[in-house]
């Protein structure tokens, strides 16, 4: 049971941080190398959608394997006072990467997805800093994941 516990709690932060990272570093340079034609924004759109479900499915995954794999480990869910540091640390990445991908699916998302729809020249200046800033919270976010996984595989040996 626990190694099929640790393979799902894996793949789920595989496909998670996997799929950041291809958002980020494939897709989006691809539609911005189009100078945002309508059909490639659209594509991207789509893309990041259907990965919304992925990575809530993963994150869900994650928070019911991640607490009942610690107690394998021997770490008292309920006394935070005696968790080792690395256990605070990537727990605390943790929230940090839930709250900015809460922030930008159910917050920043939809605002960035009609303030799109405006001509660049007509939109207001709050309608340019969502725009600003969506670009800047995905990335924000693959580097607090990345965090995530550096401090698991330091877990992982200690």
């Amino acid at each position: 049971m626990y190694v099929a516990l640790v393979t799902l709690h894996i793949l789920a932060a595989i496909a998670w941080i996997g799929g950041m990272i291809f958002l980020s570093l494939v897709l989006a340079p691809l539609v911005r190398s189009r100078k945002a034609a309508p059909e490639f924004m659209a594509l991207f759109r789509s893309a990041a959608r259907r990965f919304r479900i992925v990575a809530w499915v993963a994150m869900g995954l994650l928070l019911a394997t991640g607490p009942w794999l610690l107690s394998q480990r021997g770490v008292a869910l309920t006394n935070p006072a005696a968790w080792p540091f690395i256990v605070t640390m990537k727990l605390n990445l943790v929230a940090i990467l839930l709250i900015l991908t809460l922030l930008h699916d159910l917050l920043l998302g939809p605002r960035v997805s009609r303030a799109t729809e405006i001509p660049a020249s007509s939109r207001t200046a709050w309608e340019r800093t969502v725009v600003q800033t969506a670009r800047w919270l995905p990335r924000l976010s693959l580097l607090t994941a990345l965090a995530v996984v550096i401090a698991a595989a330091t877990l992982a040996r200690s």
